[in-house]
């Protein structure tokens, strides 16, 4: 039976992780302006849009924001951390408490989103610069928003972009500093960060 239970939790974290990353990539997609018509952004919003269709009416949008794509996102991981307690320990714990653990984790995604979008288009960059690819050019409308910044303040180095290095350290010290601190002060458990 421990082994069911096992096989269950896995079979339920990948599932739900990975429609939480498409959930999460529609709020991301628009918070980056990225072009929608793009076979992979027209791929997300089919997938997420039996679910935000009823969302929408009840969650206004905020500042331009599709905020109902924000809300679903921190609900499928509220259900998949508490399906995932219940099926590891019986219970789901206190409901305020696997709230803020949603939300933590999904701020490690959102975080992780532009690390691999980063590490992708570095990859690209060297194998295939100004690929017209609709992934390569979604991955580098993904990146520009966490390069504007360092592109700004880093002097041009005559066709070195050391940006991308300066965005990994940025994001990997939120990631460690604030992230895993405030899973830590949470008291969130070990079965919970795997899916961070």
């Amino acid at each position: 039976m421990i082994g069911l239970n096992t096989a269950a939790v896995y079979v339920l974290q990948t599932l739900g992780s990975l429609y939480l990353l498409i959930v999460l990539l529609r709020f991301v997609l628009q918070l980056v302006r990225a072009n929608f018509y793009n076979p992979l952004c027209q791929f997300i919003v089919k997938a997420t849009q039996p679910l935000l269709k009823p969302l929408r009416r009840i969650i206004p949008s905020l500042f331009g924001l599709d905020m109902s794509s924000l809300v679903l996102a921190i609900l499928v991981q509220l259900a998949l951390m508490a399906l995932t307690l219940l099926l590891t320990y019986g219970t789901t714990g206190n409901p305020l408490q696997l709230f803020i653990w949603s939300i933590i984790g999904v701020t490690a995604l959102f975080l992780k989103i532009f690390f691999f979008a980063l590490i992708i288009s570095v990859i690209l960059s060297w194998v295939a610069p100004g690929s017209h690819n609709p992934g390569a050019e979604l991955v580098n409308q993904i990146c520009e928003p966490a390069l504007a910044p360092f592109r700004k303040i880093l002097p041009n180095l005559g066709g070195l972009d050391l940006s991308p290095i300066f965005a990994f350290l940025a994001l990997k010290l939120i990631d460690m500093l604030v992230i895993n601190n405030l899973a830590a002060m949470t008291i969130m458990p070990e079965i919970l960060r795997l899916l961070m």
